[in-house]
């Protein structure tokens, strides 16, 4: 006697995202992130975002339209690099920079962290992908990420979901960052460096999640043009060189 026929359509598909978080991960403290009460300056921040986002794109098109098409002549394609990143409420999303790097180069990166990913980035990037980073240029299509409502202007820096499960595990407060979107730029980005501790930079992106005030975002956002415009000089000075 013949059995019932099988049916593909009948076996569910895998849920857990591979690679990234566990279920358990994403649940846990998207549940916590949703149970903190929203403020009325977020919907003042988001507003800003959304205007700032879009006169930053508009500004942008005459620099980014040349710089993609320098990248297809040279590097080919793909144009822009999409990494897999926590967002608000452990949302995965895709963050957008102009692909700096040789092709590949983001899964040959994936395991390391810190002052050893530095390094072999260095290693990774191409001579054009230099000069946009020297210039922060490689951060343009962060814009898109912001308009979308993937990111804000002004927040944590986002992680990568292997990590931030990582740290989740070792700092009892890190799922907070979760409260909010993360950042183009942040308040532990404009006060420390690149090799601060995760610990310290979590106390200044708790800072900003406490605050989080337009005051407190609009004085981030200007310290961070200083400092993106004086790097923007230095990195046509260096290449010009």
């Amino acid at each position: 006697m013949a059995g019932p026929p099988v049916r593909g359509s009948s076996i569910p598909p895998v849920s857990v995202p591979q690679p990234g978080p566990s279920g358990s991960f994403i649940l846990r403290f998207e549940q916590l992130a949703k149970a903190t009460p929203r403020r009325g300056r977020d919907v003042a921040l988001r507003a800003l975002d959304v205007t700032l986002a879009v006169v930053f794109l508009v500004l942008s098109l005459p620099l980014s339209i040349p710089i993609g098409l320098v990248l297809l002549a040279t590097s080919g394609s793909p144009l822009f690099y999409r990494g897999q990143r926590v967002g608000r409420a452990g949302r995965i999303f895709h963050m957008l920079k102009f692909r700096t790097l040789r092709r590949g180069a983001e899964q040959r990166l994936g395991p390391f962290l810190g002052e050893e990913l530095v390094g072999r980035t260095e290693a990774e990037t191409t001579r054009l992908g230099r000069w946009l980073r020297a210039t922060q240029l490689d951060e343009v299509p962060q814009l898109w990420n912001v308009l979308v409502g993937d990111m804000s202007l002004v927040g944590p820096r986002p992680i990568r979901p292997r990590f931030f499960e990582e740290l989740a595990g070792e700092l009892s407060a890190y799922w907070q960052r979760l409260v909010v979107r993360p950042g183009l730029t942040g308040f532990a980005q404009v006060r420390r460096g690149y090799e601060t501790s995760m610990a310290e930079k979590l106390a200044h992106d708790l800072e900003w999640i406490a605050d989080r005030s337009v005051r407190l975002y609009l004085r981030t956002l200007a310290t961070t043009a200083w400092r993106v415009l004086r790097q923007f000089a230095r990195g046509l000075v260096g290449r010009g060189a």
